[in-house]
């Protein structure tokens, strides 16, 4: 039997075995991080399929983390979903998730997507990629290193560096080329900046509609999302004259920052947590990340929705990404040294 034929075998016995433990089985206490009105769909389909009742609180990652940590022992919390590994991974340093063992995540998520001690998984992903006007741009930039080349001073957007993409980033390629490396590739980042580092990624994608910014970065979600409906500052036309780059194909690859979740250290209803987990690791939940919220699957080989299609297949980066997450220390010193605000 091949791997693949396994991992298909494995999704459909998870789903019929998520179906079967079908009602009056209680509750799931969600602390997600994740905005999306798109995810109700997600949690509204776990529930026909199971009768398991999901009770969810929104915040930012970092507050549902410190309530985590002042909750304890007597935390509520069954699962913590985020977005951004360097999140999963404080979550971790933190103490409130905790090791699982489950024979359908170990098999459908890949390894570089999953926690070395099985605390969290990665459900969605998207690559972090370069963006440029066609019309003034002819030779974009092909790799993160070049975006510090300087023939492209003055045409460069980016968010902050108190963003966790951009610290997520900077820890990539910390991982990938080493600290003195990345700190000169930094500065020159830095140096290329055509305005301050200033909004969300869908602003850099609008700075080239503007024409403040020749190039930008930002998620492939943001681009895809606008494809696919309304984007104030998107249409048609502004989109025609966007080309796209998924960076570093002929060396490490693109970069990615991915969606998870973990089972919480204190988890009263354990075993609907890791229902929960494999439900979204399952084909279904899989293509619905995809055409709900324009994510790539975690789970290789689920189909793309039409709009993530798009933008195409590429090469991700396969650092390990427990690693990146421990390098934002050093990424923000390095934010500190290049002068990136």
């Amino acid at each position: 039997m091949t791997q693949i034929t396994k991992a298909l075998l494995i999704g459909a016995t998870a789903l019929t075995a998520i179906a079967s433990s079908a009602y009056a089985e209680g509750e799931l206490n969600l602390y997600s991080s994740r905005h999306y009105d798109t995810d109700e769909r997600l949690y509204s389909d776990f529930t026909d399929m199971t009768g398991i009742t999901i009770n969810r609180i929104e915040a930012n990652a970092d507050e549902l983390i410190a309530r985590m940590e002042a909750e304890g022992a007597n935390s509520p919390a069954d699962i913590l979903l985020t977005v951004d590994t360097s999140r999963l991974e404080r979550a971790k340093e933190a103490g409130v998730l905790q090791s699982i063992d489950s024979a359908v995540l170990e098999t459908r998520i890949p390894e570089a997507l999953q926690d070395d001690d099985n605390q969290w998984f990665g459900f969605s992903q998207r690559a972090r990629i370069i963006f440029y006007d066609k019309a003034d741009v002819t030779a974009p930039p092909m790799s993160y290193v070049d975006l510090a080349d300087p023939a492209y001073k003055g045409m460069v957007c980016h968010r902050s560096s108190t963003n966790v993409y951009s610290q997520t980033l900077v820890s990539a390629i910390i991982e990938n080329y080493g600290t003195e490396d990345a700190t000169k590739w930094a500065q020159g980042f830095v140096n290329n900046f055509a305005r301050d580092p200033q909004g969300g990624d869908t602003d850099q994608l609008r700075g080239l509609v503007s024409g403040e910014c020749d190039i930008s970065i930002s998620n492939t979600y943001y681009f895809a999302r606008a494809l696919r409906k309304d984007v104030d500052g998107l249409n048609a036309e502004a989109l025609a004259n966007i080309g796209w780059v998924f960076p570093a194909q002929n060396a490490e690859g693109a970069h990615m920052n991915l969606s998870g979740g973990g089972v919480a250290a204190n988890a009263p209803n354990k075993d609907n947590a890791i229902k929960f987990l494999e439900y979204l690791a399952s084909d279904q939940a899989q293509q619905y990340f995809s055409a709900g919220n324009d994510e790539y699957p975690a789970v290789p080989g689920v189909g793309l929705s039409e709009s993530v299609a798009t933008l195409g297949l590429f090469r991700p980066d396969a650092v390990d990404l427990t690693e990146v997450a421990k390098n934002v220390p050093a990424a923000q010193q390095i934010f500190s040294t290049a002068g990136w605000e």
